[in-house]
């Protein structure tokens, strides 16, 4: 089945730009495409801060059967869809930041809507920031990227040496650990889930308790079982967060896979199931951040030590707990951001398929 968007010149597209630049990037495999909402005379989306212009992003406007939110998601749409886009994309128009203590802020989304955190795409900000001259950086050494995003303030500190990024460092807000051992009922037998928090809500299961092993060749089994779970937990009150609806509710649900420690800290590899069964190509960053908070509060995580998190495709990210206090774990999350190309993004106003569809 299809679903296609309007053409540019029907009721509704009156905001939309003739032209739409992106630069993409992706962090571990996992794909991030920039809009500077700045420039290229963007839809703007109302709101004194970016929690604000989230949730007016989000809506709704409109009806269950013409679910457009705003004038900016005209433009989500136009890059998540086919031909332009694909189910798997991810990205974030960068707006103006809550205050002048950070650089900018960011409205994440995806094919089926909004984030309240991405640490893979905090990571590809910092990068780009320091790539295009935005945040300026040392050719050895390194540079901090404040980004004011739907969850809080969080932090991209940019490594450098010979004039090149050669990693970031992703520090979110505080992770916490909000219920333990749910039993969820699942098509492959029952199992327990553990909720935290690190930005967004994501419940972590083993894999070993579905019959399951995380590979490309087990995905449409571990998406299956991921979209179950997250259904069956949709009223626990663990999802649910003091700072309201917008942060409460199952973003992400975390198959993981034991694997044997390094001589650093323990050592998994995961694939995370978000929205309408999306998967993250890579580790997850905030998603990791959730995983720290929980392998701290087993005592699986010294002082010291760091969670070598792997994706479905092999890449890595590393993780470690940096304090704790009364909010929760702070934690820092590395890996690696480069980018992938920069595009003009057209639409044709003959052109009946719109802003695209998805199948």
């Amino acid at each position: 089945m299809t679903d296609a968007a309007p053409a540019h010149g029907a009721p509704g597209f009156d905001a939309f730009p003739t032209t739409v630049r992106t630069t993409d990037y992706h962090a571990a495999g996992e794909p991030f495409r920039i809009v500077d909402t700045a420039s290229g005379a963007m839809p703007a989306v109302p709101g004194d801060t970016v929690a604000e212009r989230c949730a007016t992003a989000i809506g709704p406007t409109g009806s269950a059967t013409s679910p457009r939110r705003s004038a900016l998601d005209d433009v989500r749409r136009l890059l998540v869809r086919e031909p332009r886009g694909h189910a798997g994309m991810y990205g974030g128009f960068v707006v103006p930041p809550d205050d002048d203590g950070a650089h900018f802020g960011v409205l994440f989304w995806h094919k089926d809507g909004y984030s309240t955190a991405c640490g893979h795409g905090t990571m590809a900000l910092g990068a780009w920031a320091v790539d295009c001259g935005r945040v300026p950086a040392p050719d050895d050494g390194s540079a901090q990227v404040r980004v004011d995003v739907p969850s809080g303030r969080v932090t991209a500190t940019v490594h450098r040496s010979g004039g090149r990024t050669t990693g970031v460092t992703f520090r979110g807000v505080p992770a916490r650990v909000s219920a333990r051992k749910v039993p969820v009922a699942t098509t492959l037998g029952l199992v327990e889930a553990d909720i935290a928090h690190a930005g967004a809500c994501y419940a972590a299961v083993a894999v070993r308790d579905l019959g399951l092993e995380v590979s490309p060749a087990a995905l449409p089994a571990l998406v299956r079982a991921g979209q179950e779970i997250r259904a069956a937990l949709a009223t626990h009150p663990g999802t649910w967060h003091p700072g309201g609806p917008l942060l409460s509710g199952v973003y992400g649900v975390i198959l993981y896979e034991e694997l044997p420690d390094t001589p650093f800290g323990p050592h998994q590899r995961n694939v995370t199931v978000f929205a309408d069964g999306q998967f993250d190509r890579s580790p997850c960053g905030s998603g990791t951040a959730a995983r720290l908070a929980l392998l701290a509060e087993d005592g699986r995580l010294g002082e010291g030590e760091d969670l070598l998190h792997e994706s479905v495709i092999g890449t890595v990210f590393t993780g470690r707990v940096v304090s704790g206090g009364a909010e929760g774990v702070v934690t820092e999350v590395t890996g690696t951001a480069y980018r992938t190309g920069e595009h003009a993004f057209l639409v044709d106003p003959l052109d009946a398929l719109g802003t695209g569809f998805a199948l």
